[in-house]
């Protein structure tokens, strides 16, 4: 059961990465420990036929990409106690294929029923189903819908701002009751890897589409704190540190009418930016 989640991890990690060739290996092999472990017909192969779906979408292999959803959509058919979480995921996968195809219209069903599975499994507001806004999002964009596209990844960038600043917030606060060297933040990160290559992904994206397209400067610094409040995460000091500075740059040309809203952003920057020294302080406590 380790080596299965194991490997479908690595391979779901992978696709976010864009390295779709590489997580056909690991989809492959998470796909044959599960059938030997579940049998040909469990709801448990759906995971990695799912993730050897997006492999192929990826690499351009439409016919075979829709082979392994097929095979993924019939086994959910015969499944009626199968999880809202899956058919979220496999609904997402049928949308990405129908859009790799230029079917529009049928990828925007799809994730329709995505996000709606989604939301009865996670809520409407949690970043799992932000991937489904996220996708539909490009999908209007390339339509040249474009105030849809602007409002769908506003809500994708509210709710992975609300996600890492929640984090944050939890990781930043010193304990009442020691216990140990080192304050809060400086314990190991405990969300998934494929959820952290997925913001990645994502903030990334709507970053160079918010920086080429015009759009409000206030979106772009709350995409830019996000970014450094990840790196921050990640503990890659020096690049959060490039996301505050940008940000602060961006928010220093508003006029003095939004210094309110510059100053809220300011003072979250300035945490991010404060909490660094501290863990740098902390690690050469402890190192040097």
């Amino acid at each position: 059961m380790d080596l299965i989640e194991l490997t479908r991890t690595t391979g779901q990690k992978l696709l976010f990465e864009g390295k779709h060739d590489q997580a056909v290996p690991a989809a492959l092999q998470s796909l044959k420990f599960a059938i030997d472990v579940f049998g040909l017909a469990s709801i448990n192969l759906v995971p990695s036929y799912l993730i050897l779906g997006e492999a192929s979408i990826g690499l351009g292999r439409l016919e075979q990409a829709e082979e392994y959803l097929m095979q993924a959509n019939w086994t959910v058919l015969k499944t009626p106690e199968c999880s809202n979480a899956i058919k979220s995921k496999l609904y997402r996968n049928l949308g990405l294929l129908y859009a790799a195809k230029g079917d529009y219209d049928e990828a925007l069903r799809q994730l329709a029923d995505d996000i709606y599975h989604s939301a009865q499994e996670f809520g409407t507001d949690d970043i799992r189903t932000a991937g489904g806004y996220y996708h539909m999002a490009n999908i209007f964009f390339r339509k040249n819908e474009m105030a849809v596209a602007d409002s769908l990844y506003t809500r994708v960038i509210d709710i992975w701002h609300k996600h890492l600043s929640g984090i944050i917030k939890v990781r930043t606060k010193t304990p009442l009751v020691a216990r140990g060297p080192g304050p809060v933040f400086d314990d190991e990160i405990e969300e998934e890897d494929k959820l952290e290559a997925e913001a990645v992904q994502v903030l990334n994206a709507v970053l160079d589409i918010r920086e080429h397209t015009p759009s409000d400067s206030w979106e772009l610094v709350k995409i830019l704190h996000a970014l450094a409040m990840l790196q921050f995460l990640f503990k890659n000091l020096a690049a959060g540190n490039e996301y505050c500075q940008k940000a602060l740059e961006v928010s220093s040309e508003e006029e003095s009418e939004e210094l309110e809203a510059e100053n809220k952003y300011k003072n979250m920057l300035e945490l991010v930016y404060c909490k660094k020294l501290q863990y740098k302080n902390e690690y050469l406590k402890r190192h040097c």
